[in-house]
């Protein structure tokens, strides 16, 4: 049996296109797979607390065996608490809207939280970075309002999909697919409903060999 962390990453779930095409994802996941056990980590409902100055203090000064405050210690164990939470997964799937070119910020705080020296990446001693998150697959559904298509003049925009894919890649992901529902504002709602349409039918596929 496979354990799956469904993130979600969009506020407005009734209106969300990433939400809609990731929870098609999900339930066809479901469908195909009964006896895996899938978990739904909604950031903007989650209680997320801040990677502050006492939770950066404890990280270091844990690391390096130095002495730190009880403060320090707790906020560095709920770090932990997190990162051990997201690890222990088998697979991932991810809903993700486009914000300002980027992601939204409370997926940005989350992986702030997550991507930690000596948990989910290590360093050797030339100075090479080794994610420690592998043999794991993640689906990206992927939400804009305009076309970032490869090749255009408008993907140097697409800070949305670069930046996941290197951080997951950093971390040591190297199987990440991807659904792209595109554009969900631009070209109209005739348009979006048809691209989200598509993209369901797409990701209900793609869920069978997940």
């Amino acid at each position: 049996m496979s354990k799956v962390l469904y993130i979600k990453a969009s506020p407005i779930n009734e209106r969300s296109y990433s939400a809609a095409v990731a929870d098609a994802f999900v339930e066809a996941y479901k469908k195909a797979h009964p006896k895996d056990e899938v978990k739904v980590l909604d950031l903007f409902t989650a209680k997320m607390f801040a990677f502050d100055g006492a939770a950066v203090s404890g990280k270091y000064k844990i690391m390096h065996g130095k002495p730190h405050s009880n403060e320090e210690k707790r906020a560095w164990e709920k770090v932990v608490a997190v990162i051990d939470e997201f690890k222990g997964a088998d697979k991932y799937v991810m809903a993700v809207p486009m914000w300002n070119f980027s992601i939204p910020y409370r997926l940005k705080q989350y992986i702030d939280v997550i991507v930690q020296p000596g948990q989910t990446f290590t360093v050797d001693s030339a100075g090479n970075y080794k994610g420690l998150v592998t043999g794991k697959s993640v689906l990206v559904v992927y939400a804009r309002g305009g076309e970032y298509a490869a090749g255009t003049a408008a993907e140097a925009f697409d800070l949305q999909k670069k930046y996941l894919e290197l951080i997951l890649g950093f971390i040591g992901f190297t199987d990440v697919r991807s659904v792209i529902v595109e554009p969900t504002l631009a070209a109209g709602p005739a348009v979006a409903e048809q691209k989200r349409a598509a993209a369901i039918e797409k990701a209900g596929k793609m869920a069978q060999e997940f």
